[in-house]
């Protein structure tokens, strides 16, 4: 990491920013130089990826009034000061301050690199750390709102985590009512751009003669009842997220604007010739194999290629069973709360039939039972009736789904704790172990 890191050197004279620069450089060490602490600031962030070396003896604001500067985006980043020797006693204060360090002119080149070493060394550790506990904090917020301790959604937590820093754009599949959307708003939540704007556009519910206007705006005058400038969807996305869903129900006309939108990411409004720069993350999804619709003629293979830069797969809540006593729980809450109802009472015979349900409407579906089982109307209802040829779970299967998630859900409530799960089960503790082996669970 230390050589993805620069140096930044504030120096009023030409002739000691060019040495400074050129001694770094031939150690392999990116540098660039200005010439004032107020040319400096342009350059610095929270996140500046690496330290700032500047003369204590500036134009206008010196040294020190960078340094506090600094002190104040980022007390971390570690700023070396070069003195005069009548400014050695300044420079000390300056390290009671926040400074680095200090080097004192007339100084060797080696030395220079060697004090910038350090200091990029202990830049590193920071920004290592930071992204370490970005990246905690961001995996507690995922989990909390992809809820699941399937091995499936697992995968799909670490992906949204992994791909939260990342600029591509990810086309998300899955069938209907598995959580597309939510995962669209976990990566943007996750990545840089979470304080712009996420915006949504649902392909398929836009009639076909407003999708141009909606998605890239038009100028006032463009067309009949245009009486003002209107900014398009893409253009709002701007610094921000644009999710694009039911994709597969885009117009081919549209496809092929937006691919072009999508290469030099920039737009045109409706009216205009002059193109406005967008710089936003594209996720889109669908619930269909797009190459299939390509391959059909009815869903361009370009644009696929294009979107699909990264495909993040949502599985069925079929393929996870484990996981529906706890989202059970998790939606039969929620429910509670919004209708001011009290929780239903647990009940073995519906939580037998719904892990043995296959559940065509996913996580939406099983959502909308919780709720009707707060509301105390599920009676009445066949809610997990077996759809056509598709036979019910068999009873082992069944049996093993409902074991691994009461497993994993006394895991979470307890830590981890083999022992305190142990107890909260009422089974040995070797009885435990074995069965985390036979479900490839995990516990301490």
């Amino acid at each position: 990491m230390t050589d993805s890191l620069k140096v930044l050197i504030v120096e009023d004279d030409p002739d000691v920013l060019l040495g400074c620069i050129q001694a770094l450089q031939l150690e392999g060490i990116p540098a660039e130089g200005v010439g004032s602490a107020e040319a400096a600031r342009k350059h610095l962030t929270p996140a500046f990826p690496g330290v700032v070396v500047s003369d204590i003896r500036l134009p206008k604001a010196d040294g020190m009034s960078l340094l506090r500067d600094v002190q104040g985006i980022d007390p971390d980043l570690p700023v070396v000061l070069i003195t005069g020797h009548g400014d050695v006693s300044l420079a000390v204060q300056a390290m009671k301050d926040g400074a680095h360090d200090f080097i004192e002119k007339p100084f060797p080149p080696d030395y220079l690199v060697a004090v910038v070493r350090r200091a990029l060394e202990k830049r590193r550790l920071t920004l290592e750390v930071r992204e370490l506990r970005d990246r905690l904090g961001g995996r507690q917020a995922i989990e909390a709102r992809i809820i699941g301790l399937s091995q499936p959604i697992e995968e799909v937590r670490r992906m949204v985590v992994d791909l939260g820093s990342s600029a591509a754009d990810v086309l998300i599949f899955g069938e209907t009512g598995t959580g597309k959307e939510l995962v669209a708003r976990c990566l943007h939540e996750a990545s840089p751009r979470r304080k712009g704007n996420l915006v949504a556009i649902n392909c398929g519910g836009l009639p076909e003669t407003l999708f141009e206007s909606e998605i890239f705006g038009h100028e006032a005058g463009a067309f009949t009842g245009a009486g003002k400038r209107r900014v398009g969807k893409i253009e709002y996305a701007n610094g921000g997220t644009l999710f694009l869903d039911e994709i597969e129900a885009m117009p081919l006309a549209m496809q092929i604007k937006l691919l072009r939108v999508l290469q030099e990411r920039s737009i045109e409004r409706l009216g205009s010739n002059t193109g406005v720069a967008v710089d936003c993350r594209v996720v889109a999804a669908t619930k269909v194999d797009l190459l299939a619709l390509a391959a059909d003629g009815r869903f361009r293979a370009d644009l696929y290629y294009r979107l699909s830069v990264v495909t993040l797969p949502l599985p069925p809540l079929r393929d996870r069973r484990e996981d529906i006593p706890l989202l059970f729980e998790h939606f039969a809450l929620q429910a509670a709360v919004r209708h001011e109802r009290t929780l239903p009472n647990p009940d073995a015979e519906r939580m037998r039939r719904m892990m043995a349900y296959d559940w065509p409407g996913n996580v939406r579906e099983l959502r909308n039972v919780a709720d009707r089982c707060v509301l105390g109307i599920e009676r009445g209802f066949p809610p997990f009736a077996a759809p056509p040829n598709v036979g019910p779970l068999p009873l082992a299967q069944a049996v093993e789904a409902f074991e691994r998630s009461l497993i994993a859900d006394s895991l979470r409530r307890n830590d981890a704790s083999l022992s305190r799960a142990a107890e909260d089960l009422r089974i040995p503790k070797t009885t435990l172990h074995d069965k985390l082996k036979k479900y490839g669970l995990n516990g301490t």
